[in-house]
């Protein structure tokens, strides 16, 4: 399954990161790290691959960050994503 709303298009890795990123934030309200997501959902991913879809998914518009050394939250867009 692609996301295709406008341009964007998200690989199976973006989606899967995107959706666990947004089911945590969900849950706790705090930003969402890449370690916590190498440790907890993707296994065999180092937190420095994940940091790199994760800048790829900020640069898209579907997640943003507070300040430099905090995890990433949800857009709006991101959000979208999650409820398509």
């Amino acid at each position: 399954m692609t996301y295709s709303p406008g341009n964007d298009q998200l690989k199976d890795r973006e989606q899967s990161i995107l959706r666990h990123v947004v089911q945590n934030y969900i849950v706790t309200a705090v930003p969402v790290g890449s370690r916590y997501i190498s440790k907890h959902f993707e296994q065999g991913l180092s937190a420095a691959s994940i940091r790199n879809v994760m800048y790829d998914l900020e640069e898209s518009g579907f997640l943003t960050h507070p300040h430099t050394s905090a995890g990433r939250v949800t857009t709006d867009k991101g959000y979208r994503f999650y409820i398509d």
